[in-house]
């Protein structure tokens, strides 16, 4: 990625100007989404004040669970509470992501970056959270401090966005989600890679671009209540 420094990814809710872009985000592919976003900064900034209270109530509601998990999960495996890992946020500026630690310690060098469903370096406590996603509740405290959205694309590792069509940069004009109708949708990605050879290029080549379909439409259809639908539609879908 260029230009990184130039603009705040936490100030993602401010539209900046198009020439202020990075130059792999400013290209003819992108543009379409740039003036699409242009007509809805009423609706981003509504966005992030929801990102805000929202996140601030679940994360008091949900901090003794949380702690729960956090003795679950150290009871369980050896290793931190947390998984830390390099992702990219808006402007293709990088973050290290908050999600409670589903595997051994050390898993990555152990295997890919996707997860296959019974891969064996998923841990008895982490196969539970991850059944009804509760690995995801500290991407919360990502949420308030703005490097991430209740709503958006997930936030991927450097080498996947390595791998971008020049229309795929256009899903970096925002903020990372926790949850999308893409992850609504693939929801089942890890059964879907576990007979792969080479689950990192079967996701690259195949499940990527076909998620990257419903991000790149979400940005160009962008609205703050369809946001709030996707909400209540993940809600469904992991309770459904």
């Amino acid at each position: 990625m260029q230009d990184q420094k130039r603009l705040n990814p936490r100030r993602w809710f401010i539209l900046p100007k198009w020439e202020d872009l990075p130059s792999d985000i400013r290209t003819d592919a992108v543009r379409p989404y740039y003036d699409a976003l242009s007509r809805h900064k009423a609706g981003l900034f509504f966005k992030r004040v929801f990102d805000i209270f929202a996140s601030l109530i679940l994360i008091i509601l949900l901090g003794i669970p949380m702690l729960i998990i956090a003795v679950m999960i150290k009871s369980d495996s050896k290793g931190p509470v947390f998984f830390r890992q390099e992702r990219v946020a808006a402007y293709g500026v990088k973050f290290r992501i908050h999600k409670f630690r589903t595997m051994v310690n050390n898993a990555e060098k152990q295997g890919t970056s996707v997860t296959v469903d019974n891969d064996v370096r998923i841990t008895k406590a982490g196969a539970k959270l991850r059944d009804h996603r509760l690995d995801e509740f500290p991407q919360l405290f990502d949420v308030l401090a703005g490097n991430m959205s209740f709503v958006g694309t997930r936030p991927e590792v450097v080498k996947y966005v390595d791998r971008y069509t020049d229309e795929m940069m256009a899903t970096l004009l925002m903020p990372a989600g926790i949850t999308s109708i893409a992850s609504i949708e693939y929801k089942d990605e890890a059964a879907l890679l576990e007979k792969a050879e080479d689950a990192d290029e079967v996701y690259v080549k195949d499940i990527l671009p076909a998620k990257m379909e419903y991000n790149l439409k979400s940005v160009k259809e962008f609205s703050f209540f369809k946001d709030i639908g996707i909400l209540f539609k993940t809600v469904g879908a992991v309770f459904g």
